[in-house]
């Protein structure tokens, strides 16, 4: 049935055993291509368990829409898609074409045995590692004295979601600090250099 209503209100599930971060850009980028509609976005992340899954397809069944998810565990996946077909949703697993394609084209065997194997401790994760520890170390203008270390600064005055920015931005591994703008308060000498 295709949907003619203009800012119809459609669901999206997004499932995953993993954070979540690769499925909801996906859908996000998906969304973006069409008008006159509201994704209302479900997201159920770390999902390891047929009790966690079970309770998920009866919030499925509820909010019918789109699912779409990347679960490693092939038995939680075909507990996922024989709840899906029952439901009578759209399912899509979304890594799937692109690990097909590698596998067929370079003829590599799978890796992808366990959930968050892709976050596994590689160079970039010990980058993340580094950087959330200087963030929360340079906290609200503490420990001010090496500011120069940091990639990004974020100065600005209090309530304005510099902490929630800092702790995003370090955990793709950039190095954050926040300084707070307070009343008759000097900023830090080293911000301006």
């Amino acid at each position: 049935n295709k949907i003619n209503k203009i800012n119809k209100n459609i669901h999206i599930h997004i499932i995953s055993d993993s954070t979540g971060e690769t499925v909801s850009t996906v859908s996000r980028s998906a969304n973006a291509h069409f008008k006159n509609f509201n994704p209302i976005e479900h997201s159920w992340v770390l999902v390891r368990s047929e009790k966690q899954l079970l309770k998920i397809i009866d919030e499925i069944k509820i909010n019918k829409g789109l699912v779409i998810y990347t679960l490693i565990d092939k038995k939680l996946r075909k507990l996922l898609e024989r709840g899906c077909q029952k439901i009578g949703v759209p399912i899509v697993p979304v890594l799937d074409p692109v690990v097909a394609a590698i596998e067929n084209y370079f003829h590599y065997d799978l890796a992808m045995d366990e959930p968050g194997r892709q976050h596994s401790l590689s160079l970039g994760y010990f980058d993340r590692i580094g950087a959330m520890q200087y963030t929360l170390a340079h906290d609200d203008g503490q420990q001010a004295n090496d500011l120069e270390e940091a990639d990004i600064i974020l100065v600005g005055v209090s309530r304005t979601s510099k902490t929630p920015t800092s702790m995003y931005l370090a955990n793709r591994g950039i190095r954050t600090a926040n300084v707070p703008m307070v009343p008759k308060v000097p900023l830090p000498e080293n911000l301006f250099s």
